[in-house]
């Protein structure tokens, strides 16, 4: 590695889940020092471990969906580093998979208090240090879903799309103080989110459904975890320094139709 990241500190929700372990690694190799985010403490616990040999790091258990969670672990976070100069705001759930006619409000309720609620707090919390820094970069975790339709999953994507608009406006109102802030759209990814979509799709047959979405990408497959660390790696480091208020596909291919 390039030691890109080499003396920033960062934050990542979601950490225990695919992509933020994934994430995290990258990030501890560019010699950052990285703080884990999650809801699910012995998933944390598993996680922080097999990450200590890396680089720095340290697991926070939290809600964010809760206020007050979110601002005590960025407390911690400047109580242990003093600073925070990387946020990805990447913890979401997939929700209920069903046509929108047969999607609750307790449903519409879940996903919209994660999904929108949680990247809001996030932003909240963190945008101020980064503001009082004069730096910073953030990066939302949208999906392909957040810049088009997706049959069955009507809640994710305007949960997803609702990303787009926070980043934006997000994007406005720190850039003055070069902070950067942008989101990023993966297609489906070989995770354990794409694997509980194709089961709620089809029970009987996941992996029909895995061969369906898949012909749907022009490259013909799942994304990668690593694939996406290392976009998200590019808009954390130095090098994407005139980049801020973007969309980032990384698709396949998707949003070429």
């Amino acid at each position: 590695m390039s030691d890109k990241l080499k003396g920033k500190v960062a934050i990542i929700t979601g950490a225990a889940g695919d992509l933020g372990k994934a994430v995290a690694e990258v990030f501890l190799k560019e010699g950052a020092k990285v703080a884990l985010v999650d809801r699910d403490q012995q998933a944390l616990h598993n996680c922080e471990n097999s990450l200590t040999h890396i680089g720095e790091v340290f697991g926070v258990v939290a809600d964010v969906t809760s206020e007050n969670e979110v601002a005590s672990y960025v407390d911690k976070v400047i109580k242990k580093w003093g600073r925070i100069d990387i946020f990805v705001n990447n913890a979401g759930i997939l929700g209920k998979v069903a046509p929108l006619i047969e999607q609750t409000v307790e449903d519409f309720d879940a996903i919209l208090n994660v999904n929108v609620k949680g990247v809001f707090l996030g932003l909240k919390k963190v945008m101020p240090v980064m503001i009082q820094q004069k730096c910073g970069s953030i990066i939302n975790t949208s999906s392909v879903s957040g810049l088009m339709g997706s049959s069955g999953n009507s809640l994710y994507a305007a949960t997803k799309h609702a990303v787009v608009g926070l980043t934006k406006t997000a994007a406005l109102e720190a850039g003055y103080h070069s902070v950067r802030v942008n989101s990023i759209h993966p297609a489906p990814l070989d995770s354990t989110m794409m694997r509980k979509n194709e089961e709620g799709i089809n029970s009987e047959n996941p992996s029909e459904v895995r061969k369906v979405i898949s012909s749907r990408i022009p490259l013909g497959r799942y994304g990668e975890m690593s694939e996406v660390a290392k976009l998200i790696l590019f808009l954390a480091s130095d090098d994407s320094q005139f980049i801020t208020g973007s969309q980032y596909r990384i698709d396949g291919g998707m949003g070429a139709r």
